[in-house]
């Protein structure tokens, strides 16, 4: 049982979710939690930036088949079932809270826990290495869009490309120096792996803190019923079994091998916090903040449960070929 509990860091972003539902900061504190926050923002994306190898780029383009497959899922299936259901499903939850769920469908994939299960299940390390990657280097790119052709228009209906070019310019001018200063530190926090992954953890703590409390200011937990709640659980679980399913039996009807079924599965279907916090800090805020923050929390949370027991139902299978570097898929 312990596997599917929450595990430290997401112990405690509960923590701050509790924090600022009982002392929330407001006034001066506000703004300036708010300040170190967006501070924590840039230097989270300018590290991103100087961590990111441009090798891992150039040997993902080889296996182009498996990433263009994990893209697709991860920017346009996703993204499509989140509207193609929204007639269905919005009446579960808020009109905020599906806000979130659309937002969730349009984040990039997860980093390190997509490479550790495709570990774990015996599938293709160095293409998920590749493909998570990618599809992080290119959400700093199209997520933005997405957001404003779909989450943007969809609560507003204008004013979506001023909201996705403030986006793109707060996270990818810091992305791009940190490329820049790559050859410099790059070497440096290849070292400092304590230091990035507090930086890390840390910019999310601030971020959620922040957002509640400006939420619980204006009222989120009157305002949100606990039908709505329970209606986001139905949505999340839904979704996240539809975009499952599909990127298994998607890779076998495009012959793909079990080990690059497996990364498939595992990048395709996950969708990254880590990223996802940040941006939606910049683009959202007040209640609206709050409300988005909560589906992509339940969500993460649950993929990491539902992707625990898939991650060992694949290892547990029988011994099969060796798993093949990043490189064009195999037919089986």
């Amino acid at each position: 049982m312990k596997r599917y509990l929450p595990d430290t860091f997401m112990t405690l972003i509960i923590v701050m979710v509790v924090a600022a539902s009982i002392f929330p900061c407001h006034g001066e504190g506000a703004r300036l939690f708010n300040g170190i926050t967006k501070f924590m923002i840039c230097l989270l994306f300018f590290l991103h930036g100087c961590k990111l190898s441009p090798q891992a780029v150039k040997e993902g383009m080889l296996h182009w088949r498996l990433h263009l497959t994990v893209l697709a899922c991860t920017f346009a299936v996703l993204p499509a079932l989140g509207l193609l259901l929204k007639p269905l499903l919005g009446p579960l939850v808020t009109p905020e809270l599906y806000l979130g769920v659309l937002f969730v469908c349009v984040l990039p994939s997860t980093v390190q826990s997509s490479i550790a299960f495709t570990s774990i299940a015996r599938g293709n390390v160095p293409a998920a290495v590749c493909a998570a990657s990618a599809s992080n280097l290119l959400g700093i790119f199209l997520t933005p869009m997405l957001v404003g052709a779909i989450v943007v228009a969809d609560r507003a209906g204008g004013g979506a490309s001023d909201a996705a070019a403030n986006i793109a310019v707060q996270l990818f001018l810091p992305f791009v120096a940190g490329q820049l200063a790559r050859p410099w530190l790059g070497p440096r926090l290849a070292r400092a792996k304590k230091l990035v992954k507090g930086v890390d953890q840390g910019s999310i703590l601030l971020v959620v803190y922040t957002a509640f409390s400006e939420a619980v200011n204006g009222g989120l937990w009157q305002q949100l019923p606990l039908r709505s709640l329970l209606g986001l659980m139905v949505i999340s679980g839904v979704l996240l079994a539809l975009i499952i399913a599909i990127s298994t039996y998607g890779s076998r009807m495009l012959g793909f091998s079990k080990e690059d079924e497996i990364t498939i599965v595992f990048c395709g279907s996950k969708k990254s916090m880590a990223s996802g916090i940040p941006m939606a800090k910049l683009l959202f805020s007040g209640h609206a903040l709050g409300a988005v923050v909560l589906p992509l929390m339940l969500f993460h949370q649950l993929q990491l449960m539902v992707c625990t027991v898939l991650a060992q139902r694949y290892a547990a299978r029988a011994p099969d070929e060796t798993i093949a570097p990043c490189s064009p898929a195999r037919k089986t």
